[in-house]
């Protein structure tokens, strides 16, 4: 008896802001009009209808009806709540509240239901205080009477309350934009996926001009399909449907996309076990999806993942058994035959008993995004950050409010310089539904917290392989190499219509460069990127020569010691890419030359170039290149590709650089 006259005088104590209103029930005594009522009846029965189902869209389908009886009495407990929880399960989640306040102030039999969803209203609305006390004399309310309530879940959402409140507290300094109308529309935009200089991105919607035209029938919405833009002078073109292969007339989402945006990652569902599917651009076409292997997919989900920096790792999303509970995010490197192996857990730091999605690995290689919900959130899924230091992921650091959000903040990607990132998310000022924002990094603060400070550290280099002569686009193999340990870091493919191409360099290397193409010599770059180096972008446009007599070719990746002419190491890798092609055209002959800047004795640098252009020779006679196909010349400071000297008379480091150079010119053939 203690607790039923507790549960009934609880109301009172609890919400003092409520003011008493009657429960007017749908009977002639409320409704006397009979057209009204039975008008009413039929609209509840047909919303009941839709909102017991247990569909993804019954509460949507549900809605319609539900406000149409309500606008004929408003004062029904029962249809308040239900209207409430319908929008609380809608991208209008902020419309649930007035009603769930109505159904409490209606309710007179304690119904623990419209607590709880009143309280998901206030939450969502980041009215944490109210929250908090709703949630607290839940607590004791359900404990009362039920010995084996398990409170975790409502002290969690207490715990993200908490959180919240020092988040707003401490607001980053970011400014959020909705990408507009030329992108956004008022059906559902997703899931976006970036190239890493911002120049393109592929995102999934629900539209009416799906391929194929067909609904899902689950869901009552249109197939999801991908579509891309491209962004000019700043402003993203209006999105086109990426059309089959890519697209079919069933589902098909983003899921990643390598840095240079050459290769896609989508998500297909197969008959309910969701897979992850390759497509690669060739020129101006996507090739048809290629499913990945067994070590990626399974028998259970995987719908999200993304790739490394090289394209050499695979990060993915995935619920199969084994995990740490729900969605875990797993790791697989490509092996020396191109496959992908075995799955790896990232482990405990990043994945928790709950749901951890979204994954996306920054172009720098070590700094890792992704969406929890087991982590410090606000509320539903927040987006976090780690690194990958000194062989260990660093704690996930939430990225702050107004970024993350009390609702669900999933699919976050960020730029190479780190000053912008995409998501999607549903706002008050959004087109009808989700809509993809842009968010811009004030500052300096890429977030507040010491990790989320760093600027990305890695060099960005991008431009377009050409044909010398004509200038035309071409195809080309690029290789960079770790030049320290001679290895092959990544090889890329420039377009083969545009001739563009995007490569990521992480600080801390020295690299070399090698452009390749049928029918013409290799090009070489280097960029030693030290380990302190922050973002920059690199535009360099590569010109491939044939093999003719007179062409001139620099050899960037020959390393002497500073006044000597023994070749460091770093240098095998070049030296090789020289022998082979000595060996694929056997009747070339080339001119060695060794150069110097300006400083030092003439006579000094002479002899200098000379004993390095002698040790090149030498090296290639060593490995089976013939004597009489070779001559060494030392230049010395006489043939400078660049001022030792600026205008004003000091010195100009870069242009010395550049004359410290070894070259090979073909004299015959």
């Amino acid at each position: 008896m203690k607790k039923i006259i507790w549960m009934l005088v609880t109301p009172i104590v609890f919400f003092p802001f409520f003011t008493a209103a009657q429960n007017k029930e749908f009977n002639k005594e409320n409704l006397p009009n009979k057209t009204e009522l039975k008008t009413a009846l039929k609209e509840i029965k047909e919303g009941d209808f839709y909102y017991y189902s247990g569909i993804y869209s019954g509460f949507a389908k549900a809605l319609p009806h539900y406000i149409n009886a309500g606008k004929l009495n408003p004062d029904n407990r029962e249809l308040n709540k239900k209207t409430g929880k319908c929008y609380l399960n809608s991208c209008d989640k902020s419309k649930a509240l007035p009603y769930l306040e109505k159904a409490k102030q209606l309710d007179n039999n304690s119904d623990l239901e419209i607590d709880l969803l009143l309280a998901r209203a206030y939450h969502n609305t980041l009215q944490f205080d109210k929250t908090i006390a709703i949630y607290e004399e839940y607590i004791n309310l359900k404990g009362a009477y039920d010995e084996k309530f398990d409170n975790k879940e409502i002290k969690k959402q207490i715990a993200e309350c908490r959180y919240g409140k020092e988040m707003i507290a401490n607001p980053v300094n970011v400014k959020i934009e909705n990408l507009g109308g030329s992108v956004n529309t008022g059906y559902a935009e997703y899931c976006p996926i970036i190239t890493a200089d911002e120049s393109s991105m592929i995102f999934t919607s629900r539209r009416d001009n799906t391929t194929g035209g067909g609904k899902d029938p689950a869901i009552d919405d249109y197939y999801e399909d991908l579509y891309i833009t491209w962004q000019e002078d700043g402003v993203w073109t209006a999105p086109i449907n990426m059309g089959k292969p890519v697209n079919t007339d069933s589902h098909d989402a983003t899921v990643g996309l390598s840095p240079d945006g050459q290769e896609l990652l989508i998500y297909k569902d197969d008959n309910g076990d969701g897979n992850i599917y390759r497509c690669e651009l060739k020129g101006s076409e996507w090739s048809a999806p290629m499913k990945l292997n067994e070590n990626i997919n399974s028998k259970s989900q995987e719908p999200s993942a993304c790739f490394s920096f090289d394209g050499k790792t695979l990060y993915f999303v995935s619920d199969r058994p084994g995990g740490y509970g729900g969605k875990d995010i797993y790791i697989s490197h490509k092996d020396e035959t191109g496959n992908w192996g075995q799955a790896k857990n990232l482990g405990g730091i990043i994945n928790t008993g709950y749901d951890d999605d979204g994954v996306f690995m920054h172009p720098d290689g070590v700094t890792l995004y992704f969406s929890s919900v087991g982590h410090k959130t606000i509320g539903g899924y927040d987006i976090f950050m780690s690194r990958f230091e000194n062989g260990i992921w660093s704690e996930p650091q939430n990225l702050g409010y107004p970024i993350n959000s009390s609702d669900d903040d999933v699919f976050f990607v960020i730029s190479a310089s780190g000053k912008h990132g995409y998501y999607s998310s549903v706002k008050t000022q959004g087109f009808g539904n989700k809509d993809i924002y842009r968010v811009t990094f004030l500052q300096d603060t890429t977030v507040e917290m010491e990790v989320r400070t760093k600027e990305p550290k890695l060099t960005l280099l991008k431009g377009i392989v050409r044909d010398a002569k004509t200038e035309k686009p071409l195809e080309a193999e690029i290789e960079i190499i770790d030049n320290t340990g001679n290895e092959t870091v990544a090889i890329f493919k420039s377009n083969s219509e545009s001739g563009k191409y995007l490569v990521s360099l992480p600080s801390g290397k020295n690299y070399g460069i090698s452009v390749q193409a049928k029918g013409y010599i290799f090009h070489s770059e280097n960029f030693d990127i030290e380990e302190k180096e922050g973002y920059q972008e690199i535009n360099k446009d590569i010109y491939l020569k044939k093999p003719e007599i007179g062409v001139n070719i620099i050899l960037k990746n020959i390393f002497f010691d500073y006044g000597k002419a023994v070749l460091r190491n770093e240098s095998v890798t070049e030296l090789e890419r020289l022998i082979d092609l000595l060996n694929k055209y056997p009747e070339l002959k080339i001119e060695i030359s060794g150069h110097t800047d300006s400083k030092g004795d003439n006579e000094f640098n002479l002899n200098l170039s000379q004993q390095r252009a002698n040790a090149v020779v030498s090296y290639l006679i060593g490995h089976n290149i013939s004597n009489s196909r070779l001559i060494a010349i030392g230049y010395g400071e006489t043939h400078p590709v660049a001022p030792n000297e600026s205008p004003d008379g000091t010195d100009n480091p870069e242009g010395r650089a550049m004359n410290r150079r070894t070259e090979f010119k073909i004299t015959g053939k």
